[in-house]
């Protein structure tokens, strides 16, 4: 608690290590030499479709990326596990360095619908503003050409989660041609399936994770910078797990006309199963979907009442005139799991709906866990509230005798891949390290117990044992996993500059 005070007061008057200084006025100049050449080293990257189950380009991916690093002084290898997308090793001594850290990087990203994107997610095009700020597309800068940090590039993955690598890779070149030392040793971690849930990312760990015995803290490159555009570290991440449910009616579709008012309609009643779960004011009724929150530190509690009022401006930005629980903080409602209707499906609408009563209604659930949650007990505790709705639930196709003795049906898919949150001390050693670094890039950062999305961090902390921190780069309006993602080229400009300051960070 001592050292998060400390902290708090380095922010508001950080001292800025020499070595690090130098490395972001390293960062800056090559970057303003060479915009337009790492731009087009970045779209490169981006043009490769990057779905983790897309076993070809997936390797393409990981192939691109391991050579690019060993152009620039790393020990590289493709860490294989059958069925899955390699891990990318990396490793990079510092003559004299006593201090290793770990870089995480996914290089996979969301599946994509062409047809709901504005081009095409794996074709990168630039704009000269944000599409809602009515941007125009322009061509890609020549070498040598000026290029704009109000530009946006949108592709798939531009912000999550290549944008890191787009980064990372400057910022080495821009420390050799300025001949500046890496002042720690460096193994990098880039992971193929974290948009899958990570799978095998514990069994890759089993088996390789001699290898990262040495590294002293983990730094994720993921996630964006807070929503005021200032940039932060964050301590901790959101576990995640989910369900898939569907309601049935009769064995086939029925003519509205002719059945309505006496045939069961499986949407109404996948209406009123998923309301009974979650109060209008956003309170989840599950009973005990609550209970196992781990409560908060001192320390978390402290950095929670520090971070800046933004909320209006945010919800003024998405057109919200409420948010949930009454307008409470967003950095509050964080610290909670969340249940989420990820989508639904019963029949169609627009041009193609039709006159019947649909035999089926489906609903994806997500859930998103904070500390002491364990995903399985809390798909139990949702599974415990359907019955008591008077369901059945049934893990496969109900045949006729099941649907002929239970009047409601619940058909429940737990296959979807979960983990636990995980959380690591904000008063860690080095997170002073980590506010001069970020300070000599842009301004001293927001310090945040936990982040709202994911990442199988647990496996780091609760399984290796070490700590870690978050150092997101990317914009907050990138549209994470939506159609349109985007890379503001401040924020990569930003990334380059920071990791020069992390790179070379005094012992």
């Amino acid at each position: 608690m001592k050292r998060l005070f400390c902290l708090l007061a380095l922010l508001a008057v950080p001292v800025l290590s020499r070595a690090q200084q130098a490395g972001v006025e390293a960062a800056r100049a090559y970057r303003s030499a060479h915009a337009a050449e790492i731009l087009a080293d970045y779209v490169e990257l981006l043009s490769m479709p990057n779905v983790g189950s897309d076993s070809v380009n997936i390797r393409r991916n990981a192939r691109f990326i391991r050579d690019a690093f060993a152009a620039r002084g790393f020990e590289t290898e493709l860490l294989p596990m059958p069925g899955a997308p390699p891990i990318v090793y990396g490793e990079r001594r510092a003559p004299g360095a006593a201090r290793t850290i770990g870089i995480y990087v996914h290089y996979d990203g969301q599946p994509a619908d062409p047809t709901r994107w504005t081009h095409a997610p794996w074709t990168p095009t630039l704009y000269t503003a944000s599409m809602e700020q009515g941007g125009a597309p322009r061509p890609m800068p020549a070498p040598g050409e000026a290029v704009d940090p109000g530009w946006y590039l949108y592709a798939r993955s531009a912000g999550d989660d290549k944008a890191p690598l787009g980064a990372l890779l400057p910022a080495l070149d821009a420390l050799e041609a300025a001949g500046l030392t890496l002042t720690s040793n460096v193994k990098l971690l880039f992971e193929g399936e974290e948009e899958m849930g990570s799978p095998h990312l514990g069994e890759y760990l089993s088996r390789f994770g001699d290898r990262y015995a040495d590294v002293d803290v983990w730094l994720f490159c993921d996630g964006p910078v807070h929503q005021s555009r200032r940039p932060q570290l964050v301590f901790g991440v959101r576990g995640v797990t989910g369900m898939e449910i569907t309601v049935y009616g009769a064995t086939r579709s029925l003519h509205s006309g002719h059945y309505g008012n006496w045939a069961p309609v499986p949407g109404a009643r996948l209406a009123h199963l998923l309301a009974s779960m979650k109060a209008e004011d956003g309170d989840v009724l599950i009973d005990g979907f609550y209970d196992t929150v781990a409560p908060l530190s001192e320390a978390e509690k402290q950095a929670l009442a520090a971070l800046p009022a933004y909320d209006d401006q945010l919800r003024r930005e998405l057109g919200l005139a409420e948010t949930e629980a009454h307008n409470a903080p967003l950095a509050e409602r964080l610290m909670l799991p969340s249940l989420t209707i990820r989508g639904l499906s019963s029949g169609n609408t627009g041009a193609l709906a039709r006159n019947v009563i649909p035999a089926t209604a489906t609903a994806t659930l997500g859930i998103r866990l904070v500390k002491g949650n364990d995903p399985e007990h809390m798909l139990d505790l949702v599974e415990a509230h359907i019955r008591r709705q008077g369901y059945h639930i049934v893990y496969e196709a109900p045949d006729l005798d099941t649907r002929l003795r239970y009047p409601k049906i619940v058909r429940v898919d737990r296959s979807e891949s979960g983990y636990p949150a995980a959380r690591t001390p904000m008063d860690q050693p080095i997170t002073e390290r980590l506010v001069e670094a970020v300070t000599a890039a842009a301004e001293p950062p927001i310090l945040v117990p936990a982040l709202g999305g994911s990442l199988p961090l647990y496996l780091f902390s609760d399984v290796l044992g070490k700590p870690f921190v978050i150092v997101p780069i990317a914009n907050h309006d990138d549209n994470q996993h939506a159609p349109d993602e985007n890379l503001r080229l401040a924020n990569l400009f930003y990334g380059i500059d920071l990791y020069a300051a992390l790179l070379t960070m005094p012992e």
